[in-house]
């Protein structure tokens, strides 16, 4: 599930255009001529409906929709990508740079973002200042008049430089909520716990948004609701009943699932939420202010909330099944498929010791440490592999265990290549078991030709903060009756999704891949 806040205020402002449209064109077909042409007349300068007044507004409104369209679709979309490459290649660059180059590379890497915006600044500051002089000719028609604000000349009034910077205000303004809009989106995608819950709701309080913003927008423009006093009881009064539709729905109801719904802490919870948002709907209660809230506090308790009771019956699965089960889920998913890949390992295990005492009499050294290094591996499946964490070490020496295994099996041929350079030193660190496993496994499935000249470069290396592991490989047509074919395995886009939910925001992957090689870079922050 994602995020939808940019989606929805894309479509909030596509609604505004429209609303905001037909408001301006409502306006000029019920105002006669002569109220916009007034000033005009009474300063002696002609007045043209379209020149005057059509053309600027129209035009500067359609100017600031493509502005803010061409941002939120193509530039902010573009800059986000950029910056998130910019993070998982970090790791790389830091070791590969220097902290100067870096800073030029940024420097580039930004810059053309920086330009578009100066570009999109000086735009509209151009266009509103030539609206805001033919809207306002009246103003500006007579002998002397400059654009630009003069102490020596007193019949200037226009400054040009106003406008830029207003709209720089603006602009400034804008990429300050973009900034917080993003770190929350990465925030939310990326949090470890209950990330599809939270972006749930994240997506139900956008949407809510674009209605709660839009139908006062619509009543003004249409010039529905002449009160004053309605537009103030209508955003508070509904601000609160959503807030208490939400926090019944998703916090207080759900936390009471388990146990009788008849319990202090569920009381507690709803009558302390619903006493503080009982004050926003004093507004619309004409009495005494502790009635007015004791009337509010009523309603939320005994109106409301048994309807979002009601709500929260019907969806109660989905909720409860978001909130709690998330990890559960891929956890059993991942594990799942370890079992599918294990055939009876404790039967294999007891199998492989006797085979191996019968290699130690037999003198056969190395099928003896083959067939230890495999027993090493099946003791790990069964005990490390049911561990959240394991220490490094562990994993280190399961992964050398299943190289050694596999050069075991091509060692026969001079032209395959198998480097490994996997350090443990540093290495103090823990890590989810088999995370790293599968790339090596992706590499000799895929890596490997018994025709071909094929290479495999294996690195590990840890750091007080990182561990940096990378896997290069050759890439060959598999044949039709290739056992590795038909091997099992968790999967590379599963592995992504143990990262993405055990280490957010700390790891990152980077893969490249041509004709001849695959590569894959992967540095976690445990």
């Amino acid at each position: 599930m994602k995020v939808r806040w940019k989606q929805h205020e894309i479509i909030l402002v596509n609604i505004l255009a429209v609303i905001l449209l037909i408001g301006f064109l409502r306006e000029i077909h019920n105002t006669p001529a002569s109220t916009f042409a007034a000033p005009f007349i009474n300063n002696n300068v002609r007045f043209d409906l379209y020149d005057n007044l059509i053309f600027p507004d129209l035009g500067m409104g359609i100017l600031i929709y493509l502005v803010y369209m061409y941002l939120n679709i193509f530039a902010i979309p573009a800059l986000v990508k950029k910056a998130s490459k910019g993070t998982w290649r970090a790791a790389v660059s830091l070791r590969k740079f220097s902290l100067s180059e870096l800073a030029k590379n940024n420097l580039k890497k930004y810059s053309f973002f920086l330009m578009k915006i100066i570009l999109c600044m000086l735009i509209l500051g151009t266009a509103l200042n030539f609206a805001t002089y033919h809207k306002h000719k009246w103003q500006f028609d007579y002998p002397g008049f400059s654009i630009f604000i003069s102490s020596s000349n007193q019949r200037s009034q226009m400054d040009i430089f106003g406008s830029y910077w207003f709209v720089s205000a603006i602009m400034g303004i804008y990429f300050l909520y973009v900034l917080i809009r993003e770190t929350i989106i990465h925030y939310l995608e990326n949090s470890r716990n209950k990330r599809t819950y939270r972006t749930l709701i994240a997506n139900k309080v956008t949407a809510f948004l674009v209605l709660y913003i839009a139908i006062p927008v619509f009543l003004n423009a249409l010039n529905v609701i002449h009160e004053n006093e309605f537009y103030p009881s209508y955003f508070l009064v509904l601000a609160a009943l959503f807030a208490m539709f939400m926090c019944n729905m998703y916090w207080i109801f759900p936390l009471g699932n388990n146990v009788s719904f008849f319990n202090t802490a569920t009381i507690s919870r709803l009558l302390i939420t619903s006493f503080l948002l009982s004050f926003p709907l004093i507004v619309i209660i004409h009495e005494g202010f502790i009635i007015a809230l004791l009337f509010s506090w009523g309603f939320q308790v005994f109106v409301f909330t048994p309807i979002t009771w009601l709500f929260f019956q019907f969806n109660k699965d989905k909720i409860l099944q978001l909130k709690g089960t998330e990890k559960e889920l891929i956890k059993s998913k991942t594990d799942l498929q370890f079992l599918r890949s294990q055939i009876n390992p404790h039967f294999l295990f007891n199998i492989l010791n006797t085979l191996y005492g019968t290699a130690l009499q037999e003198n056969a050294e190395r099928t003896a440490s083959g067939i230890q290094k495999l027993g090493d591996m099946m003791r790990f499946m069964l005990r490390e592999n049911n561990l959240d964490f394991i220490q490094m070490s562990k994993e280190i020496e399961y992964l050398t265990n299943y190289i050694a295994l596999q050069k075991l099996r091509t060692q026969s041929s001079p032209d395959i290549i198998i480097e490994e350079n996997i350090s443990g030193q540093d290495c103090n660190h823990s890590i989810a078991p088999m995370l790293l496993i599968p790339f090596v496994e992706n590499a000799f499935k895929h890596g490997i030709s018994l025709k071909e000249p094929s290479w495999i470069k294996i690195n590990l290396e840890c750091t007080e903060s990182n561990i940096i592991f990378e896997v290069r490989n050759s890439i060959h047509a598999r044949q039709d009756n290739d056992p590795e074919n038909e091997r099992s395995g968790i999967g590379f886009i599963n592995v992504i999704e143990r990262l993405k939910l055990i280490y957010p925001g700390r790891f990152q992957a980077l893969v490249n891949q041509d004709e001849k090689e695959f590569f894959i870079h992967l540095a976690i922050q445990p």
